[in-house]
């Protein structure tokens, strides 16, 4: 489910972002085009006005493709933004002093949407935008005062024309970035939710763990204490060595403490109880409670040695675990006769070393794995 919503919260971005782009370009070809083209003959300099269409065109394709590749506004904004008000200066210079106001003069309604590209999804986005598109507006005022176009007709054309843009560029913009805000929102309440689920899954493997550790402990001081019930002989080796075994058992058992199950330890556990029930008297003297991250194979090689040496040895045997930031080391010593014992170290792919030696009666095989 968190996987989903956080493809749902990308595609907002995207989407939304694709639409700004969109939204310019078929404005600058659907409407600035149309307008110049048309108007060409109005233009007091023509050449000036499809300069500054291409200028604006150049602007846009490189932007569009930053947010493409980054869904953020270019480094450079600024240098950028005072191209773009360049052109607009460029638009109403080439303009007649009577056409300011007319459909020819495209510059001053259009630039805002290339801002919106500019800024998008800029940490201050709100202050910067606001600036532009006063900026935009100051220059048309100015050039109306100019040209002494500030009669009341011509203010109302300009705060008609420059409210209705302005509007639509912060409107699509703001509403852009409350839903890319809610998507986060709802990325960030998914992975709490999934924290949440993954926490009570493992307090229940914490619990079943201990119930498993505690009927183990019943039934082992339940069967030592049935024996001695029905008379046995404190004295029999047999039974003083199934009274050793159980209270070595009875010692790890309760002394085994996993606050977070690991795989390894789990796996060790699994097979040191195994060999307890072949009446093997195993020492394990209490696990790390946290282990390092391992790699994918890593597990596997560095239990395989030491489980074969665990699962072969015919009286005793002691397993330990050594772990740091960056090393786990398994090693199992027993009195394992078949096990082949390997004069040299091995080096498994996943980086494990397993060295093998043997003395007497017993074979001890220590795999380690160290984060390079």
């Amino acid at each position: 489910m968190t996987e989903d919503i956080e493809q749902v919260a990308q595609r907002y971005a995207r989407y939304t972002t694709l639409g700004a782009i969109v939204i310019t370009v078929v404005w600058h070809i659907g409407y600035d085009l149309t307008v110049t083209v048309t108007g060409w003959s109005t233009f007091r300099w023509p050449s000036l006005a499809a300069a500054s269409w291409i200028g604006y065109a150049a602007i846009t394709a490189f932007t569009a493709v930053v947010l493409v590749r980054t869904f953020s506004g270019p480094a450079r904004v600024r240098e950028l933004a005072l191209a773009v008000l360049a052109v607009d200066v460029v638009v109403i210079v080439a303009c007649r002093p009577q056409d300011l106001l007319g459909p020819s003069d495209w510059g001053w309604g259009s630039v805002g949407w290339l801002g919106v590209m500019l800024l998008w999804n800029r940490p201050r986005w709100r202050r910067e935008l606001t600036a532009f598109l006063a900026a935009n507006a100051g220059i048309m005022l100015a050039a109306m005062a100019v040209t002494g176009m500030l009669d009341r007709v011509s203010i109302a054309k300009y705060l008609m024309v420059m409210v209705g843009s302005v509007t639509l560029q912060i409107g699509y913009m703001a509403g852009c970035h409350t839903l890319r805000a809610r998507a986060h929102d709802a990325v960030v309440l998914a992975r709490r939710l999934a924290a949440d689920d993954a926490w009570r899954e493992s307090a229940r493997s914490i619990h079943a763990d201990r119930i498993r550790r505690y009927a183990a402990i019943r039934d082992v001081a339940e069967s030592l204490l049935e024996q001695l019930a029905d008379g046995a002989d404190p004295g029999d080796p047999r039974v003083r060595e199934d009274c050793t075994a159980g209270a070595m058992r009875l010692r790890r058992l309760i002394t085994e403490r996993e606050d977070v199950p690991d795989e390894l330890v789990s796996a060790l556990r699994e097979r040191i109880d195994a060999a307890e029930r072949r009446r093997v008297l195993v020492t394990a003297p209490p696990f790390g409670a946290s282990l390092p991250e391992l790699p994918d194979g890593v597990r596997e090689d560095l239990l395989r040695a030491p489980i074969e040496a665990l699962d072969g040895a015919r009286s005793r045997a002691r397993v330990t675990v050594s772990a740091m930031s960056t090393m786990v080391s398994v090693a199992v010593v027993a009195d394992n006769d078949d096990l082949p014992v390997i004069t040299t170290p091995v080096h498994e792919p996943s980086g494990v070393v397993v060295t093998y030696q043997r003395q007497g009666g017993e074979v001890w095989v220590n795999s380690i794995w160290q984060d390079a």
